[in-house]
């Protein structure tokens, strides 16, 4: 039974940094693409950051330079450092795990099959 379990989130004034935490379990991280996505009111779920097992990442053009995805293996967790936060980061964000045959990195919230509750970031 796959689970994802994202903590981290809250507020935080324009310019300022959080970190996201999402601890998965109930799959082996080797042969498998996590990635983090946020939701805001009215709009599409957007891909941010996404990485896989052999250590590649990509990031969408909004917010690179200013989020770092990462894993750890000893925690079991996926890690979202985001910096130089403005309001229009405010959003609800998911942690997400690709699993299966195919893991090749992905921004498309389609390819992903196992998703967290989210974690509110607002950022004033």
């Amino acid at each position: 039974h796959v689970q994802l379990v994202e903590s981290g989130g809250g507020s935080v004034q324009a310019g300022g940094s959080l970190r996201l935490s999402c601890v998965a379990s109930g799959f082996a991280y080797s042969g498998t693409c996590m990635g983090w996505f946020r939701q805001a009111p009215g709009k599409e779920r957007e891909g941010l950051a996404t990485i896989n097992s052999d250590g590649s990442a990509t990031y969408a053009d909004s917010v690179k330079d200013r989020f770092t995805i990462s894993w750890d293996n000893a925690k079991n967790a996926l890690f979202l450092q985001m910096s130089s936060l403005q309001p229009d980061d405010s959003a609800m964000y998911y942690c997400a795990a690709r699993t299966g045959a195919t893991w090749s990195l992905s921004l498309g919230a389609s390819d992903y099959n196992h998703w967290g509750q989210g974690t509110q970031v607002t950022v004033s």
